[in-house]
């Protein structure tokens, strides 16, 4: 396969991984706590082949290699929602969740109660306080959510006293970008990574953090990438043009 061919396929199989990343941010648009995607790419040189018989010095050819992708951890918009049971973590800080899969950690705190009293999220994931699941009773009432995590409720008829219901457990990496994703809105730590206490992260009652994709930005990185990926397959097409010509003439039998 000719050169031209082989880089050209290389920068298309870069651009089809580029556009996958950004669909899915454009599909998560409107999906709690999700986090953007971005894609990483790097110039791989060729070794040159070398042999005592060739006239020539080889020359390197330039590839697309597809290195890896990055999360975007910035914070996404803060949306009022009225609902006392919703959280927003304002700051560097995680709430852990209990999955099938395992401990989890998320910014998604559309948070709801389940039919056996306990805080969950909207996937239906157990929201892990600092002294294990946090469970209200039937007849809580007025629940409130301190900036540190802490939630009172009024039980009962009581109009005067307040219950404890635990505290949100807020965690934070030394180094979250080695975070995986684990679903649209939580993420799962490598072995080596140890959750510490949120030193610098508040709750805020009522709202929650919105995806931090743009979406005008993402739309017009689709329609570029595109182009770009388009405008490689003309150009490869007419590489194979070329190449279909060149062996129409040389299979002509002179007459």
């Amino acid at each position: 396969m000719e050169n031209t061919v082989l880089v050209g396929l290389s920068r298309q199989v870069a651009l089809h991984r580029e556009i996958e990343i950004v669909a899915n941010n454009i599909a998560n648009l409107n999906t709690t706590g999700f986090k953007a995607d971005g894609a990483l790419f790097e110039q791989y040189l060729m070794p040159v082949a070398r042999d005592n018989q060739f006239s020539g010095a080889d020359t390197r050819l330039n590839f697309v290699q597809d290195r890896a992708t990055w999360l975007d951890l910035s914070q996404g918009a803060i949306q009022q929602t009225g609902n006392p049971l919703d959280v927003a973590v304002d700051g560097n800080g995680f709430l852990v969740v209990q999955t099938p899969r395992g401990e989890r950690y998320t910014r998604n705190g559309a948070l709801q109660i389940n039919a056996s009293g306990e805080l969950v999220t909207s996937e239906g994931y157990r929201v892990i306080g600092e002294s294990g699941p946090i469970i209200f009773q039937t007849s809580d009432r007025d629940i409130t959510i301190n900036a540190d995590g802490s939630i009172r409720v009024r039980e009962g008829s009581s109009a005067t006293s307040d219950s404890s219901r635990g505290k949100l457990r807020l965690v934070e990496f030394e180094k979250p970008q080695q975070l995986q994703k684990d679903g649209s809105s939580t993420f799962a730590a490598n072995p080596n990574m140890q959750p510490q206490a949120a030193t610098n992260a508040r709750v805020l009652q009522g709202a929650v953090e919105k995806s931090n994709v743009q979406g005008v930005l993402e739309m017009t990185r689709l329609i570029e990438v595109t182009r770009s990926y388009t405008e490689v397959a003309a150009i490869l097409q007419q590489q194979s043009n070329l190449s279909r010509d060149a062996i129409d003439k040389l299979a002509e039998v002179p007459a």
